[in-house]
């Protein structure tokens, strides 16, 4: 594919040194590139291109789309706003400003971008999943559900729209229709190893144990990483009382990241339950020294350090966790009502 790939390159770079003026030539040139995932040529190509005609649209949309993907947005804005002058009845350009004030969380003008798209296009189902997947960001999972409805009324099988709505469904506690649409997609790609993650971690919560293990040894077999198959799997056992194996598992997926700390916090949470609390500890301590800005982590820790008695550690922990959340009520409550008691006894003479 490759070697095909750089042939009708070669061919068209050599079609365009005789006929430079040839606008055709640079979007098919700008295509081929793309399908390479070279985006430096892609980009170098358009800029060429625009150099020579200044309001090609088509050309200030790719230049766009390349900033969009490099995550800057600013000049990705700056591009569709002249494409835009140049052609204000393209949907395209409407959509992907709509993305570009989603990714700054300016849900107005993402929703008022995107709506106009539709006014342009309404049977476009990748507009609605934008505004659906607007909506559950913003954790308006109602919302969110009937746009995915939109989506899937124009496009039954678009995986994107049966995925994200099975995961607003799930948010809503509505786990059998998010069983029935994880499945849908499964049928149609049985090698989806998220998915088989998220009808396991469904069937879990429905207390289907022995179906749900099913699917989490299934994707265990995918290929791709098992961190999270690993991590999910653990908590379906610890739900269903088998926790020897979920200490297993959750040690299996600390050893694929042992500097990513959510195996080691879960498993540490698990310990703490069971009152093995120098074991927890030991846990929430080497989290702390992987991520040291994880403010739950320094509360965790605390609360360890809390049922062990051991209070001025515990307040030293929960003011670590203010000191980087400070914006977080719950743990400025936790640390004042904690604070509060270790002063109590102080006055009284009770040992602390």
């Amino acid at each position: 594919m490759d070697k095909e790939l750089d042939t009708q390159i070669n061919e068209l770079i050599m079609q365009m040194a005789k006929d430079p003026q040839n606008i055709e030539n640079y979007h098919n040139l700008a295509e081929l590139y793309l399908k390479k995932e070279d985006y430096d040529r892609v980009m170098s190509v358009l800029e060429s291109l625009l150099t020579i005609q200044p309001n090609d649209v088509q050309a200030l949309v790719g230049m766009g789309t390349m900033w969009f993907y490099e995550k800057d947005f600013r000049k990705s804005l700056s591009y569709y706003n002249r494409a835009l002058e140049i052609n204000p009845k393209n949907y395209l350009i409407y959509y992907n400003m709509g993305n570009v004030f989603a990714e700054w969380k300016n849900f107005p003008k993402a929703l008022f971008y995107y709506n106009r798209a539709i006014d342009l296009n309404s049977t476009n189902p990748e507009i609605y999943n934008a505004i659906a997947l607007l909506y559950q960001d913003n954790e308006d999972y109602v919302e969110s559900k009937a746009y995915y409805e939109k989506a899937l009324s124009l496009d039954p099988e678009n995986l994107t729209a049966l995925i994200d709505m099975g995961n607003v469904c799930f948010k809503l506690f509505d786990y059998e229709t998010a069983l029935e649409l994880y499945k849908k997609v499964f049928a149609l790609n049985p090698d989806n190893k998220i998915v088989a993650i998220c009808i396991g971690n469904t069937l879990t919560l429905m207390k289907q144990r022995e179906k749900a293990y099913n699917y989490f040894e299934k994707a265990l077999k995918m290929e791709g990483d098992n961190y999270k198959a690993y991590i999910c799997y653990a908590i379906a056992l610890s739900e269903f009382g088998e926790y020897d194996m979920a200490v297993e598992m959750y040690k299996r997926a600390e050893n694929i990241y042992p500097k990513e700390i959510d195996a080691q916090i879960l498993l540490a949470n698990l310990y703490t339950n069971f009152n093995h609390l120098d074991m927890a500890m030991e846990l929430y301590k080497e989290a702390v020294r992987l991520k040291p800005n994880n403010a739950e982590t320094y509360m965790l820790l605390g609360n360890a350090h809390y049922l062990k008695g051991e209070i001025e550690q515990s307040i030293g922990a929960y003011r670590a966790s203010i000191n980087i959340a400070p914006e977080n009520d719950e743990y400025r409550l936790v640390y004042m009502q904690v604070l509060d008691e270790y002063i109590d006894k102080k006055r009284n003479g009770e040992p602390v």
